[in-house]
């Protein structure tokens, strides 16, 4: 039984923070892969910048696929660019993804690789109780820590170990490196180079 981690985004664009994070994880957790479920349709972001799901798709096959040529380590060759939600009705809910990807892959055990930015509009996340109560979720913590230290610390390891009686499935991965980049700023600095 594979343990995957699914990272979902826009991807819009793709960047070295979320290829750098994915085998951060791969390399420090017990994560057999990392699958970067490109989002059609986040029901929490506005779509006014989203460029078209296929071109974002590609451009993180492209990432991908330029990694393994610049630096064949093992962890870059876990790391999946899926469309799996491109077949799902929108807006993409992730405890409808879940429960999909569930259905479709039973030989694999799945968990969720979220920023802290998403842990902390968590309750806005529709069956976000559901989720809690049946995938483990890997929070990567952002810079300065914004949650105050109200995210829960734990080793980072896929176990369902009993780390918090609120949220037993959760793990912050406090040593995780930070990546001072996001898609928003890279949409902006190509906004003000034209």
């Amino acid at each position: 039984m594979s343990k995957i981690a699914i990272y979902g985004g826009s991807f819009n664009p793709i960047h070295f923070g979320h290829l750098g994070l994915s085998r951060w994880v791969l390399e420090h957790t017990d994560i057999d892969e990392v699958w970067l479920m490109v989002s059609p349709n986040n029901p929490l972001k506005d779509r006014t910048d989203l460029a078209p799901d296929n071109l974002r798709l590609a451009g993180a096959r492209q990432a991908i696929e330029e990694a393994i040529k610049e630096c064949p380590l093992p962890s870059n060759k876990h790391l999946i660019a899926s469309d799996f939600e491109f077949s799902l009705p929108r807006p993409s809910y992730t405890a409808n993804t879940l429960r999909e990807l569930s259905k479709a892959y039973p030989e694999n055990d799945f968990c969720l690789l979220i920023g802290e930015d998403n842990w902390l509009i968590f309750d806005r996340w529709r069956e976000h109780d559901w989720i809690l109560a049946h995938y483990p979720i890997l929070i990567y913590p952002r810079h300065n820590n914004p949650s105050g230290g109200a995210v829960l610390s734990a080793p980072a390891t896929f176990q369902r170990s009993d780390f918090s009686a609120k949220r037993p499935n959760t793990v912050l991965l406090s040593s995780a490196p930070y990546f001072d980049i996001s898609s928003t700023a890279i949409r902006q600095q190509q906004k003000n180079a034209k």
